[in-house]
């Protein structure tokens, strides 16, 4: 029984995430011929204040010019 964990930045629509559900378990029958019913995936949403990436928060990185919140540009 295939058990899939994704780990995503940010949020994503309820579309999104059973189209992603959908493609990940095509995947597993098309290429290792694994039952439907037995896949077993979840998907877990990391805000982006907690998730950093080059030192800094990606939520800071992000943030929109003349935030006084974001971390300077280089």
């Amino acid at each position: 029984m295939p058990f899939v964990s994704i780990r995503m930045a940010g949020s994503a629509t309820r579309a999104q995430k059973a189209a992603i559900v959908d493609d990940v378990t095509r995947s597993l029958v098309t290429r290792r011929g694994k039952n439907p019913a037995a896949v077993q995936i979840v998907i877990e949403e990391v805000s982006l204040e907690n998730y950093g990436a080059g030192g800094q928060l990606i939520a800071d990185r992000d943030s929109p010019k003349g935030d006084a919140n974001a971390a300077p540009s280089r």
